[in-house]
């Protein structure tokens, strides 16, 4: 457990954003607690709001949701023949099952996807990407990668790689570290 010690405030030369507030109100009110962490995580939960209004605009443009590409990227990545069963879409987008089966069943019904029977387990389902969602995925991809760069551009290359390195980090630290398996 960490010494509780004095709240940071921001560093000098750098513009203060409205962390800063709440880690000064912190400070004041409870100078016995180090708020570096709750500033973090703070940063952590305004940046992924930019970043879920951002994804959500851009994919509302090609009628989907963040979830449903998800889904048709995770197939597309996967390789030819561009399908996966349940579980390994469940393991990739870390949901419920049953929010799986929703979001297979929006695809479906779009018919961006389709279920196939499994060859080697008939209990199973295979989830395929049509030839119209492999398309889809295909034609959107790049602009989504623009979008997300350009969520990060204030941030150096050298910078970037940083944040990459340090979140790598953190994740591993939580155990995620593999999709396979």
């Amino acid at each position: 457990m960490p010494t509780p010690g004095p709240t940071p405030g921001p560093t000098p030369g750098r513009e203060r954003d409205a962390v800063d507030d709440i880690v000064e109100q912190w400070g004041r009110e409870r100078p016995d607690i180090d708020a570096t962490a709750m500033a973090l995580i703070g940063r952590f939960n305004r940046f992924h709001v930019f970043v879920e209004a951002a994804l959500r605009e851009y994919f509302a443009q090609h009628q989907l949701d963040f979830s449903e590409f998800d889904v048709l990227a995770t197939l597309r990545r996967s390789g030819a023949p561009y399908e996966l069963n349940a579980r390994a879409l469940l393991k990739s987008a870390m949901v419920t099952s049953g929010a799986i089966t929703n979001r297979v069943d929006k695809l479906s019904a779009k018919g961006l996807v389709e279920r196939r029977p499994c060859p080697d387990d008939r209990r199973a389902v295979l989830i395929r990407l049509t030839p119209d969602g492999k398309d889809l995925v295909d034609r959107i991809v790049a602009g989504h990668v623009q979008n997300e760069e350009r969520l990060i551009a204030v941030l150096t290359p050298d910078e970037q790689r940083q944040l990459d390195a340090l979140l790598n980090k953190l994740l591993v630290s939580r155990g995620d570290t593999s999709l396979g398996g």
